[in-house]
């Protein structure tokens, strides 16, 4: 009995030990096969991934919408920066891929990103955005350093851009072949351009709502977006109200020329030394919009390099000019560091209404196609609705607020602000100088 008992636990440990066997060797070699078509995909040069990617452009489009409506009132939670890697994408297996040295025209509203340059330890930010985009999509080659990225400007917090241009090396359809007609793999010729990614439309499909790429042109790789830009253009947007354009106008024209704009600036004494800037182009206009009988107005402002908050500060003293609360002649005191060595203390504009209009290169012409650009002045359209919209609904809400307390008035700028005694700007406190903030820096050594 007992010896039956045995043999019979025998039998099912024996079988167990067989089925156990078999299922390590069917490991070993499912093992062996995902590693063989780990390999393959390695090697496909095939750009159909990016299809299959990206998906439909309606499915892409509604989640863009999504993603607009939900950040309408401003993610503005702080947090650390994370590096987000898209699963299965390793930057090394792009690098074997042709590529070319490509300069993207990038558009942005910038109310809840932290800036454009992703080097300050928030998120988001534009520049992290659109290198999420060119991971996903299988276009950047090799990491940010061996893709020779460059950008124009570094917009600030809230500030957008239509004309904002970055570039660095994509990846190509085209082959390069060499004298035995063999891939190369390597740099694409500039003049080359039938059968390229269409980069417009690629990037497009996965950048959120609210930034997208207006164009794409081909450029020498001696290219740099920052120091190749012969001029850049701001516009600051506001309400006429009842400023004074004409004077305004008058005080704008004196910033023409080259002039030591340190009283017009946030001053970096620790970075920047030579504050002489050239403004090349300055005009008040009109344009055809208005609300409430109120007249929306712009400020262009032209030059070939601009400082640290430089727009903002301007636009501030000239709206103080516009109120009738400082003199035209506030503009050449504050442009003679020798007779003001110290700028006074007073608040910039906001950031909102300004845009980096554009930025101006030699030989740079961007490219669009037919149905990128289609898609894209659909996608422009649908967004000024959606505001349009929200814009009815806040103004529907004014109407029915209560009228305004005796002590209050509304500015240019939108803002309620209780009416306060001005102080000149020259008989405000000052900032530090340049000499006394390199100074101090230098006793910290």
């Amino acid at each position: 009995m007992l010896n039956g008992i045995s043999e019979s636990g025998s039998d099912v440990v024996g079988s167990f030990i067989s089925q156990l066997q078999a299922f390590q060797n069917r490991v070993k070699e499912l093992e062996a096969e995902n590693s063989k078509l780990s390999s393959q995909i390695s090697k496909c040069c095939c750009h159909k991934t990016e299809e299959m990617q990206n998906g439909s452009d309606v499915e892409s489009f509604k989640q863009g919408v999504e993603s607009q409506r939900k950040n309408a009132g401003g993610d503005k939670t702080r947090k650390k920066k994370t590096i987000e890697r898209n699963p299965g994408y390793d930057l090394k297996i792009m690098t074997h891929h042709s590529k070319r040295y490509v300069a993207l025209r990038v558009m942005y509203f910038g109310q809840r990103f932290y800036g454009f340059a992703s080097e300050a330890q928030m998120d988001p930010t534009v520049e992290s955005e659109i290198f999420k985009a060119l991971e996903k999509t299988r276009l950047l080659v090799g990491d940010r350093k061996e893709s020779q990225y460059s950008r124009c400007g570094r917009t600030d917090k809230g500030v957008s851009s239509v004309g904002q241009v970055i570039a660095l090396f994509l990846r190509s359809n085209l082959k390069e072949t060499d004298g035995n007609h063999k891939i190369s793999g390597e740099l694409i010729p500039e003049a080359q351009i039938e059968g390229e990614i269409d980069y417009v439309r690629v990037l497009n499909r996965v950048l959120p709502s609210d930034i997208r790429i207006l164009g794409w042109s081909p450029v020498s790789i001696d290219f740099s977006a920052r120091f190749s830009c012969l001029a850049r253009e701001y516009k600051y947007f506001f309400w006429r109200g009842n400023l004074n354009l004409s004077a305004m106008e008058n005080a704008g024209k004196k910033f023409l020329g080259e002039h030591d704009f340190r009283n017009f600036c946030k001053m970096d004494a620790a970075n920047v030394h030579n504050y002489r800037r050239r403004i090349t182009q300055f005009e008040i206009s009109s344009s055809n919009m208005s609300f409430e009988g109120g007249q929306l107005c712009a400020i262009k402002v032209k030059g070939s390099a601009f400082l640290w908050h430089q727009v903002r500060c301007m636009v501030a003293v000239l709206f103080m000019i516009g109120q009738g609360l400082e003199s035209v002649d506030v503009i050449d005191i504050l442009l003679d560091i020798e007779k003001t060595p110290r700028k006074p203390q007073y608040a910039m504009a906001p950031e909102t209404p300004l845009i980096l209009q554009s930025c101006e290169f030699e030989d740079v012409k961007f490219i669009c196609s037919s149905d990128s650009g289609q898609a894209l002045r659909i996608h422009l359209e649908n967004e000024g609705r959606a505001y349009q919209l929200q814009s009815a609904i806040f103004q529907e809400a004014a109407l029915s607020c209560l009228p305004l307390a005796k002590d209050q008035s509304l500015f240019n700028d939108g803002t309620i602000k209780k009416v306060t005694s001005h102080i000149s700007l020259l008989c405000r406190p000052t900032e530090p100088s340049y000499e006394e903030r390199r100074g101090k820096l230098n006793s910290r050594r």
